[in-house]
């Protein structure tokens, strides 16, 4: 593959080792940059979309070409609680936790980092337990304080967890739910979750498991506010660093699979075995071998003209094509394969933060589902592919659609027809 020369100097961001340039996925704008109509005329940010990969520590990471107060503004418009399965998974992980680990004494405190819209921290407020949400945009953290979630507006580090730490403050629970591959200087962050927490206290973090992102081609996860694409090995290196010990794991379904790690004080649980399992998994793949990755950056070359031919095929046949999900893995899709209004007609969205917006690049429209069932398209593409089903049952038996022949449509890991 023709790689463009962008692969300056890159320093890992956990160990300073130079690291190596695997996949190019071109420029694009910030995947959750959406535009209004009165945007739609002005020039957009497009930056480079480049992963490197540490050689020592195998962290995978993008290159740097801009901070974190681009993404995390006042304009974000990611709201957690849009889909109810992620609800219902927010809901599962409270109950459980709270009963493993007794947060229901008066004395628990819990924090998550990233609270969003205060989806999880909504159920420990139902119960009484004294909890505080850490989240940087202002539009998500101002809706979860009206819920009745206590949320500070702050970016975390070492910085304001010696603040909260002074002020009694730290905490029985901590709670990162895909955080950890969003923070630009990923030893800063795990230094303070190290001072945040109390000596039995633990810590969870879930996130997308690299091996999965390889393994099924999920190229489309990768986008500019993703600074780290992590693997088990990888996170336990940057943890032991600053003190901190992965005690258990868990893998997940959610977003096309993920881990949910345990963590704590050095020494302060026993460790499972299946944590040793994990590990073994991730080198019988080959997350710490180089060619897996050049692998995987010929795989995704293959999916863009996959997905190329469709839609033109589709197009050249007087189809009319639209999209649900107006996601960051869409935006990543999107504008790397070079697809624009002038193919996909709009996206459907359930988020009303989103509707009436564009997306960025490609500046499809985003409207509301209700549109979807007056008048469905031809083929509809899924960008959401983790929440395939919850789409697929929500719409394949409306009445409009069976008539309209509809095909629900996915192109990762690899081109699919869910329904005709």
């Amino acid at each position: 593959m023709n790689y463009s020369n962008t692969n300056k100097t890159h320093l890992c961001r956990h160990c300073g080792a130079k690291t190596d340039l695997f996949l190019n996925l071109g420029f694009a704008p910030p995947s959750n940059s959406y535009l209004d109509a009165q945007n739609l005329q002005q020039a957009e940010i497009w930056l480079p979309l480049v992963l490197n990969v540490c050689p020592q520590c195998f962290l995978v990471q993008t290159q740097d070409y801009t901070c974190r107060e681009t993404f995390f503004n006042e304009n974000y418009a990611y709201f957690s609680s849009t889909s109810k399965s992620w609800l219902n998974h927010a809901k599962n992980y409270c109950d459980e936790v709270i009963n493993k680990f007794n947060l229901q004494r008066d004395d628990a405190f819990v924090v998550e980092i990233a609270s969003n819209d205060g989806y999880l921290l909504k159920n420990f407020v139902a119960q009484n337990i004294s909890c505080l949400g850490i989240e940087p945009t202002k539009s998500t953290a101002e809706f979860a304080i009206k819920q009745g979630v206590p949320t500070l507006q702050e970016f975390f580090g070492v910085e304001l967890a010696k603040k909260l730490a002074a002020e009694n403050k730290m905490a029985d629970l901590i709670a990162g739910n895909n955080v950890y591959a969003h923070v630009p200087d990923i030893n800063d962050f795990s230094a303070g979750l190290k001072i945040l927490l109390k000596p039995k206290g633990v810590i969870t973090l879930e996130f997308p498991h690299l091996l999965n992102l390889l393994k099924f081609k999920q190229f489309d996860t990768i986008y500019h506010e993703h600074y780290s694409y992590l693997s088990l090995f990888s996170v336990r290196k940057i943890l032991n660093a600053v003190g901190l010990e992965i005690f258990d794991v868990k893998e997940l379904p959610t977003h096309g699979g993920s881990l949910r790690l345990y963590i704590c004080h050095q020494n302060a649980f026993e460790i499972s075995p299946n944590v040793a399992k994990i590990l073994q998994n991730e080198k019988d793949f080959g997350l710490q071998d180089l060619q897996i990755y050049q692998q995987f950056a010929a795989d995704v070359f293959n999916i863009k003209l996959q997905t190329l031919e469709f839609l033109l095929n589709a197009k050249k046949d007087n189809l009319r094509i639209c999209a649900y999900g107006a996601a960051a893995k869409g935006n990543t899709l999107l504008n790397y394969v070079g697809i624009k209004n002038d193919i996909i007609d709009c996206v459907y969205d359930a988020a009303e933060s989103k509707q009436n917006l564009y997306l960025p690049g490609s500046h499809v429209p985003i409207i509301s589902p209700e549109e979807l069932v007056k008048n469905p398209p031809d083929i509809l593409i899924i960008f959401p592919w983790n929440i395939q089903n919850e789409i697929v049952n929500l719409y394949a038996n409306q009445p409009s659609i069976i008539n309209k022949k509809t095909k629900f449509v996915k192109f990762i890991p690899n081109l699919e027809v869910i329904k005709n």
